[in-house]
């Protein structure tokens, strides 16, 4: 079993903690709020960990942060390596299964391969219940080598059922994020067509019974749109901000790599719209859909 430390109690990473402490790894925990620290302790058997250094004998130090931003924050950057990264053990390998930036992640991968320390990036795609149940989708960037692979392998076992190597360092924060964005293209559409399907005199409910069984089918209309939009739950387990900064990486790939994308651009729009439209408040991903309902006048609620 590994000796890891975790770094990012939030909704996701908690949840992973309890799996990984459940699977027989000896977890150290830290995050910058104090009470999420004292929560995962009390409810796992985790140890605390404050210090700038990370734990004796550790094999895996594990980031699960909202951004590059704040990745970069706690391990400085590939200009400025900051005190942990200096202090890492070429023994150790830095799983970063943050959302992070791929451009970020390349140029820290190779900041710390001159220290000798691997970085393996492995975001993650299913939400806190699966986080919960150990059934992520787990894709796997920087674990080209069997060895790196081998020293990652049973934590990322621990947490997930769909694990996927992409290729170098960087390849996996770059799948995840393109793959949001086609999940939030998928939302957005799958709004729109039950809107116009409202106003024309069908039930959402029967609409999404229909697509479903047919093939305009996605991860909306299966999974978010019943629960969370036509019964107003409004909590997809993953935040509208986090959503926006996630797509916006997206784009940002597909002007570096020259390809157009007039239906994601628009997409997004729609998404960095609704995020405007909600400020003062913590928004989810869900509440696209609120958005669009003002906008077009049309409720999809039961």
């Amino acid at each position: 079993m590994a000796r890891i430390q975790f770094i990012g109690l939030g909704t996701m990473g908690s949840p992973m903690v309890t799996r990984l402490t459940e699977a027989g790894h000896a977890v150290w925990v830290t995050d910058a709020n104090p009470d999420a620290v004292a929560r995962i302790v009390a409810a796992t058997g985790a140890r605390a960990w404050s210090e700038p250094a990370p734990p004796d004998g550790i094999d895996v130090l594990l980031l699960m942060l909202p951004n590059s931003g704040v990745v970069e924050a706690v391990l400085g950057s590939a200009e400025e390596p900051g005190a942990l990264a200096s202090a890492i053990d070429p023994s150790t390998v830095v799983l970063d299964m943050s959302s992070s930036h791929p451009d970020s992640t390349t140029a820290l991968a190779a900041m710390l391969a001159g220290r000798g320390v691997a970085l393996v990036d492995a975001p993650v795609s299913g939400g806190p219940v699966r986080a919960a149940s150990g059934e992520l989708a787990i894709m796997v960037g920087g674990a080209g080598d069997d060895a790196t692979w081998e020293r990652v392998r049973s934590v990322l076992e621990a947490l997930g059922t769909s694990i996927t190597r992409t290729g170098p360092a960087g390849s996996a924060h770059a799948l995840k994020a393109l793959n949001n964005l086609l999940s939030v293209i998928g939302i957005v559409g799958a709004v729109e067509v039950l809107q116009v399907g409202r106003k024309f005199g069908l039930e959402p409910g029967v609409m999404l019974d229909v697509i479903n069984q047919s093939t305009g089918r996605n991860h909306a209309t299966q999974v978010k749109l019943a629960p969370q939009v036509l019964d107003r739950g409004w909590n997809v387990g993953f935040s509208l901000e986090l959503t926006v900064k996630d797509v916006l990486t997206a784009l940002g790939l597909a002007e570096s790599q020259g390809v157009r994308v007039p239906v994601s651009e628009a997409a997004v729009q729609v998404a960095r719209d609704a995020l405007a439209s909600l400020s003062g408040s913590p928004a989810d991903q869900s509440q696209i859909a609120q958005y669009l309902e003002t906008l077009n006048g049309v409720s999809l609620a039961r």
